[in-house]
């Protein structure tokens, strides 16, 4: 004897259902909102593929060199060379003299990343300004540096 399907229908028969008669009871109510999340999923879904697609073609689309071995090159030129510029500057103002005031007189340090440069100081007085310049070599100095002029380098080296 053959068992009857849903409402009597023989199995594997294909039923139409109106939406009133699935919506009286909770598991069709509950179908019906999962088969509208699932649809928004989907459009979500779809709008971002396109857009992911876009995004990808507009990042090809930028030209690579054909030569990335002369790039790699010119790129350890550049940090070479950004080695050896005056990058590490540092100023210290001071009184020279004490019956001097308003931090008239400084010293400048102008150094590459090795510690190489040359220290600018200029000392102000009542009649005459005088201005100095001494090389420095790895952090120091061949000629004698005043207080002021070693602050100067261990600020810059910082």
């Amino acid at each position: 004897m053959r068992k009857a399907g849903w409402r009597g229908c023989a199995p594997g028969t294909p039923v139409a259902l109106s939406v009133s008669e699935v919506t009286d009871s909770i598991e069709g109510v509950v179908s019906l909102v999962a088969a509208g999340v699932a649809f928004l999923a989907l459009v979500v879904a779809v709008i971002a593929l396109r857009r992911t697609s876009v995004a990808a073609r507009r990042r090809h689309s930028r030209q690579v060199p054909a030569n990335l071995d002369a790039v790699a090159r010119a790129v350890g030129d550049l940090r070479v060379d950004s080695a050896r510029a005056l990058r590490h500057l540092a100023v210290v103002r001071y009184d020279a003299f004490g019956d001097m005031g308003g931090h008239m007189s400084w010293s400048l340090a102008i150094l590459d990343d090795e510690g190489d440069g040359i220290m600018l100081t200029a000392i102000h007085g009542r009649s005459d300004t005088r201005t100095y310049a001494k090389n420095i070599a790895d952090w120091s100095s061949s000629t004698q540096l005043s207080p002021e002029e070693t602050e100067a380098i261990s600020l810059a080296r910082r």
